[in-house]
């Protein structure tokens, strides 16, 4: 008999310009989990927007909700994850847990909630994230 296999999901925003993330855990990707995540950021520092790269997900489809104020959704082509900064990020923190196991779901939010406190400082997030394509366009659009 295999082991029952549980399963949890971070959202996340890693801003290439000044470094600053904002993460969500919660088990479970749907439409409206999404729109929580969405909600629960733009109470993050309320006054910015906030630009969000996002991928052709099902549950990225926010059609059926009203964005708040501080949000745009930037969708990207499908099959070209390197233009989403926060892809990056995912990649760099599996890394670091690749071939592990962990005895329980709770082990595993305990250590990515530590490694995400203790290793993603601003300096290491753009260094990861950061891309002349993002820089400039983000520069011309709001006149940096």
């Amino acid at each position: 008999m295999y082991p029952r296999q549980k399963r949890t999901s971070l959202y996340g925003y890693f801003s290439p310009i000044n470094g600053d993330s904002f993460v969500y855990e919660i088990e479970g990707t749907t439409s409206e989990i999404f729109y929580s995540y969405l909600k629960e950021f733009s109470k993050y520092k309320p006054k910015e927007v906030k630009l969000i790269i996002i991928d052709n997900a099902g549950f990225h489809s926010m059609k059926n909700f009203d964005l708040p104020d501080n949000i745009i959704l930037i969708r990207i082509p499908p099959y070209s994850p390197e233009l989403n900064p926060s892809e990056k990020i995912w990649h760099y923190i599996k890394q670091y847990y690749k071939n592990t196991v962990f005895e329980t779901l709770d082990n595993v939010k305990s250590w990515l909630h530590n490694f995400i406190l203790e290793k993603l400082n601003s300096s290491i997030i753009k260094s990861i994230t950061n891309h002349d394509l993002f820089v400039e366009e983000f520069m011309a659009q709001f006149n940096f």
